[in-house]
């Protein structure tokens, strides 16, 4: 199984399981099964059961295109780096800065499956699916060869934009989130501070603690430890795992009581 060592922006490198072709083909496979799904029962829908009339003809287009143009932009920015094909198989896009992808990186791998949307439009506009057949395989083909040369296995999309698809852990637990479930009533914030940090900072905090504790190696946690503290401004004798910790705990209450 290959790894690929993305740099945080803690200057840490964590090491991510890129995932395997075969996962990213069939996640392709099932949401391209979804999609044709949906095209044929919405056009079946409108255009043979309630039959909308020729005036009524570009609104149905619409209706069919719309979902099928924007399904991978959408469903990924809404479930963090994720199709439905890509979550089935347990793989998610993540950025090469080692936190979650941004909206101009999700959009830049959206543009660029341009090779996609001519199936979708030349399917919905004309329904030549022969024709908009021959343009996804070979549009197809020239993906693969693009994620089989490059180091990461990237396609076009992915190298424009900064990303690389992973593989996700098969059993997550609260543990394995950013979220922590804080039910002392009396609890205790130690660093307000920590909500000058982002979403993707303790993301990274998260996955620095996780592969420290699975290596037994604390190196990692020392270096994060020590920038946290500088950019925070923070004073603190606490190991640095248990001040990791804390800063996770304080981050969680508070953005819970916002």
């Amino acid at each position: 199984m290959s790894l690929i060592q993305i740099a945080t922006p803690f200057n840490i490198d964590i090491e991510f399981e890129i995932a395997e072709f075969h996962k990213r083909l069939l996640a392709y496979l099932i949401d391209f099964i979804l999609l044709l799904i949906y095209l044929f029962g919405s056009a079946t829908f409108l255009f043979g059961t309630i039959r909308l009339g020729s005036e009524n003809l570009g609104f149905g287009i619409l209706v069919v295109l719309l979902p099928m143009l924007f399904y991978s932009l959408l469903t990924e920015l809404w479930m963090g780096g994720q199709t439905v094909g890509k979550k089935i198989m347990k793989i998610k896009v993540v950025s090469l800065d080692g936190g979650e992808a941004t909206l101009g990186q999700y959009l830049i791998r959206w543009f660029l499956r341009f090779y996609e949307w001519s199936f979708i439009i030349i399917s919905t506009f004309y329904f030549n699916i022969f024709l908009g057949f021959i343009l996804l395989f070979i549009g197809g083909i020239a993906s693969i060869i693009i994620i089989s040369v490059t180091a990461k296995n990237q396609r076009l999309g992915d190298l424009a934009a900064g990303t690389v698809v992973v593989n996700t852990k098969t059993k997550l637990t609260i543990d394995d989130t950013i979220f922590i479930d804080i039910r002392k009533t009396d609890y205790k914030v130690m660093f307000p501070q920590v909500m000058r940090l982002s979403d993707r900072d303790i993301n990274t905090i998260k996955g620095v603690l996780t592969q420290a504790s699975k290596r037994n190696n604390y190196d990692m946690c020392h270096r994060v430890a020590s920038k946290i503290k500088e950019v925070l401004q923070i004073e603190s004798d606490m190991y640095v795992d248990q001040f990791l910790e804390k800063l996770l705990e304080d981050y969680n209450y508070l953005a819970t009581k916002e």
